[in-house]
């Protein structure tokens, strides 16, 4: 039993062209809300964190819903075809009201901005869960970890593609001395982007065809299914242990995410204070942990199907715990920038990779079939909600207690879902063993 790389990696474009969108929502919209409508930080704040917000709710309704929705095209695919649609034609609204505001400041066109900014938020949310849970719905279980890293490679792919086309287009040569940057085409190049990935999608990937085909497969093993069957009713059910083991699974997926957004949001912010470095070089320090993560992602699959998901993650958290403490020695010890800062984001890249290629993979594994949007939703819902909370946690004890307090912050949450992964008995795969130490070489097709 083999991956189809190429069959994940034209599952994985509706996720890249998700991520590319995201990565321009994140970097430009705070730039028009400050610059054309001259909002503060707070409120500017407020407004950026409603995408985790609307998402908190969104996401497992939407992945509940895709669930129960039969077409001839597909469960997901009339989610992903529509929520794309509609999102396109909003993004266009984005820009022209923005030059509309720059051109002619009146409060209609601040409104219209805002009630369209709510409306894009909703459309994405429509079919992020259905998007990634069409993955596990065409790639049998043991090889979802392998095909999560395909998926999470091919969203850091549209994160850099969206990075490789602001630097041509809004180069400081092309921008400086400007009083307003005009960022029609941007979105209209994110735009065209997003409808050629989810075409290709759409006429590549038979979603009816290849679901029965997975659902055939692992209907003759049933020894990897975790639902049991109620002789009285014959409904599937899961039971009270798998329950279990899924609950501490998503607190583990809360807190790693407390720990690891806390020191990635503030950190640029935290170098500055602690150790009067430049943005240039505490982003770099960022970049080096993406990078390190992005090489990361294939390996860690791999990895994987060979000792396990869980014990993969459980490296991957204590390698990020160490680091965030290294991170807090470092504190202590030095008052300027070290190169040894670049070795720790190096590692916490690889840590995050190792737990962020396993953790959905465990989740859907403990579902049946028909539920898989529905627990892709509860992976976004715990993710989400913690995203929320640690920027305004972690913020509270930078401002009122210290900035030295961002690695034992982190370091803290992290250690935490380290003992809760060790309440997780099932969701694994079962690590494969060469017949022959000949296979060891064999490359997958």
């Amino acid at each position: 039993m083999k991956l189809n790389k190429t069959r994940t990696f034209l599952v994985g474009l509706a996720f890249m062209s998700i991520c590319m969108f995201w990565q321009m929502y994140d970097n430009v919209i705070p730039l028009i809300l400050k610059n054309t409508f001259g909002i503060g930080d707070t409120i500017a704040g407020a407004i950026m964190a409603l995408d985790n917000v609307v998402a908190l709710f969104l996401l497992p309704l939407l992945g509940s819903l895709s669930d129960k929705c039969s077409t001839r095209i597909g469960k997901r695919m009339p989610f992903i075809l529509f929520g794309t649609a509609a999102s396109v034609l909003l993004m266009t609204l984005i820009p022209l009201m923005d030059n509309l505001y720059a051109a002619s400041p009146q409060n209609v066109y601040l409104i219209i901005f805002i009630a369209v900014l709510g409306l894009l938020l909703i459309a994405m949310g429509t079919y992020r869960s259905p998007a990634v849970a069409l993955m596990p719905d065409v790639t049998p279980k043991p090889l979802r970890s392998k095909a999560n890293a395909i998926i999470n490679l091919m969203g850091a792919v549209g994160g850099i593609i969206y990075l490789i086309i602001t630097t041509f287009l809004y180069s400081e040569s092309r921008t400086k001395g400007l009083a307003h940057v005009n960022y029609q085409p941007l979105f209209v190049i994110v735009a065209t982007f997003m409808v050629l990935s989810v075409l290709v999608l759409f006429l590549t990937i038979k979603e009816p065809k290849l679901t029965a085909e997975c659902e055939a497969y692992e209907a003759k093993h049933p020894e990897d299914d975790l639902e049991k069957i109620n002789e009285e009713t014959g409904e599937t059910y899961i039971p009270k242990d798998v329950m279990r083991s899924l609950n501490f699974v998503l607190i583990s997926i809360a807190l790693w995410f407390m720990g690891y957004n806390a020191v990635t949001t503030s950190f640029t912010k935290y170098a500055q204070q602690e150790w009067d470095m430049s943005l240039g070089s505490s982003s770099l320090c960022l970049t080096i942990a993406t990078a390190a993560a992005i090489v990361s992602y294939i390996p860690i699959g791999e990895l994987a199907s060979k000792i396990g998901r869980k014990k993969t993650i459980l490296t991957g958290v204590v390698v990020l715990a160490a680091n965030f403490l290294a991170g807090m020695v470092l504190t202590f010890t030095m008052h300027g920038f070290s190169p040894v800062l670049y070795v720790i984001f190096c590692l916490i890249g690889f840590a995050w990779a190792a737990i962020n290629v396993n953790s959905l993979p465990m989740v859907v594994e403990m579902c049946k079939g028909s539920d898989i949007g529905k627990f892709t939703g509860y992976y976004y819902t715990f993710s989400m909600a913690a995203q929320i909370v640690t920027p305004i946690l972690s913020g509270a004890l930078l401002q009122y207690v210290g900035y030295w307090t961002l690695f034992p912050y982190g370091a803290l949450f992290v250690a935490l879902s380290f003992l809760t992964m060790l309440q997780v008995k099932h969701g694994d795969n079962k690590p494969s063993v060469p017949k022959d130490k000949l296979e060891m070489f064999d490359v997958e097709d």
